[in-house]
């Protein structure tokens, strides 16, 4: 079985900073893709930013230039910085990763994590 397990959510104010981090454990051969995705109340599930491999990231329009997607594949682990919080940031943060449990495994499957809430507020 494969977990992916968020932390580092939590209530800031406006103009802060939290740093997410998304941990993959159990049977992982090797993860492609990672991400971040974000639901406010009452809306869809949306793109924050993602990162491949090899690095290369995207980011939605709306945190350009505040959040930071990085990612750790020694350890499983992608991080999401996020600097200059705005309270439409609000929101439940999930991880998602591209993943290959075996060196024999000939597909990748889709995991989420559980979520983090985000809370931006003064």
């Amino acid at each position: 079985q494969v977990q992916l397990v968020e932390s580092g959510g939590g209530l800031v104010q406006p103009g802060g900073s939290l740093r997410l981090s998304c941990a993959g454990s159990g049977s992982i051969w090797r993860i492609a893709a990672m991400g971040w995705y974000r639901q406010a109340p009452r809306k869809q599930r949306e793109l924050v930013a993602t990162i491949t491999s090899a690095g290369s990231t995207n980011y939605a329009d709306s945190v350009k230039g505040r959040f930071t997607i990085s990612r750790d594949n020694a350890k499983n682990t992608v991080y999401l910085q996020m600097n200059s919080l705005k309270p439409e940031d609000t929101a439940v943060y999930y991880c998602n990763a591209d993943v290959k449990a075996t060196y024999y495994s000939t597909t990748y499957s889709n995991r989420w994590g559980q979520g983090t809430q985000v809370n931006v507020s003064s």
